[in-house]
């Protein structure tokens, strides 16, 4: 079944770019694939992930009914579709793993600049190749099979910092899809700055309060060329040719990235091994993101069917409502909704304000990179603890004041840069 699927996945992202280079009547073709992953891969779902899909794919299908018994359906391709981009970025950026070298056999570096070091390189290792480098990072670092209060600050908080920057990080994706007309290039800035804002912080966090040598990850310089030669190519290509969405760049540089800097050999046999047993690991964000997909659909056709109970005219998307939006966001995301779920449930609310859609993609990334960093129900916090038996509590207690100061100070750079 693994098999099967890996293919099937790795088919969705070539069904996609041909409906973009093609023809859009291939949108079907991915959408058809993507949703066969979620009757195929069901079973394989943990419990918490499979109700939270069903709780979804209920509560959307039983809008859309009500919508449509009162004369609003926004069609098939809408309630399918909508996420089948993001998937496909999903599978694109997975294939950037095959870039990654493995453990160095190295002596642990120690000390002051072993936490810059390896925060920066989680940061720009993660921002490519996603959440398998806190694997890499975590075992090499780990000591009697746990990472310290310390090591676990640096790796959480300075991955999912890369959510405010990365084009290859899915919140980019959720972004671009939930404001559509956002401009990378406009939240590149603010970003950057909220991520070194946030890296830094926990740098200086650290070295305040370890109570011994922090034993941080032998990184080497070379490590650091791919990530930021596939990141410089998203920006330059992009500067060329606006008319190339960033989503779709991605989906294009990132596979290509992957076969020109991958390290397995030969690379016809890793690639297939890699879609054969590897690939299928995205199967639980298809669930997720198709499920979400059908929910923010429905969500979005009650506001058609009661326009006045969700029309918040009158207001407008102020600094104020930056704050208030960005700080529940970050408070349902630290608790354990997934941000792709809060951002379909307040997108459609948001967007009949007409804000300017780069400070409203820079909203949802502020939220997401701050949730997923300092909940033990994220993404991130569930590998921390399963893999290395870090304590739910301990990751609330350590970043709450982490959550609260970036939620400030997001809060200001946005009213500095929009």
């Amino acid at each position: 079944m693994k098999k099967v699927a890996g293919w099937i996945i790795a088919s969705t992202l070539i069904s996609y770019l041909l409906s973009v280079f093609v023809s859009p009547r291939f949108l079907a073709l991915p959408t058809l694939l993507a949703w066969m992953i979620l009757f195929l891969m069901w079973t394989e779902l943990g419990k918490s992930g499979r109700n939270q899909a069903i709780i979804l794919l209920v509560l959307g299908a039983l809008a859309l009914l009500f919508s449509s018994i009162n004369g609003v359906f926004l069609g098939f391709s809408e309630v399918l579709a909508v996420n089948v981009p993001l998937l496909a970025m999903f599978v694109a950026v997975s294939f950037l793993t095959l870039t990654n070298s493995g453990n160095e056999d190295q002596d642990l570096p120690q000390g002051n600049l072993a936490v810059i070091t390896t925060a920066f390189g989680t940061n720009m290792l993660g921002a490519v190749i996603n959440l398998s480098i806190l694997f890499v990072f975590g075992d090499r670092m780990k000591k009697n099979g746990t990472l310290s209060r310390s090591q676990t600050t640096i790796l959480a908080r300075s991955f999912c910092a890369a959510a405010w920057w990365s084009p290859f990080f899915i919140a980019t994706g959720v972004a671009l899809t939930y404001a559509p007309d956002m401009h990378w290039q406009q939240t590149l800035q603010p970003g950057i700055l909220m991520c070194l804002l946030a890296i830094c912080y926990s740098i200086i966090e650290v070295n305040i309060r370890r109570q011994k040598e922090f034993r941080g990850y032998p990184l080497k310089a070379e490590s650091l060329m791919v990530p930021l030669l596939l990141a410089a190519t998203v920006i330059v290509v992009h500067h060329f040719y606006h008319d190339l969405k960033i989503l779709v760049l991605t989906c294009l540089v990132a596979p290509i990235g992957s076969l020109i800097f991958m390290k397995g050999r030969p690379r016809l046999s890793t690639l297939h091994d890699f879609i054969n047993n590897r690939i299928s690991s995205v199967s639980s964000q298809f669930v997720l993101f198709l499920a979400a997909g059908v929910f923010s659909t429905g969500l979005k056709s009650i506001t058609y069917v009661y326009p006045a109970i969700f029309n918040l005219a009158g207001l407008s998307f102020t600094p104020v409502l930056f704050a208030i939006i960005s700080g529940g966001l970050i408070i349902i995301g630290i608790i354990g909704v997934h941000p792709v779920v809060s951002i379909a449930i307040v997108s459609p609310l948001l967007l009949p304000l007409n804000p300017d859609h780069s400070q409203l993609g820079f909203l949802f990334l502020t939220s997401w990179a701050i949730s997923t960093g300092c909940s033990p129900l994220s993404g991130v916090g569930l590998a921390l603890t399963s893999r290395y038996h870090v304590s739910p509590r301990d990751i609330l207690m350590n970043n709450w004041q982490y959550a609260v100061v970036m939620w400030v100070l997001a809060c200001g750079v946005n009213s500095i840069f929009f």
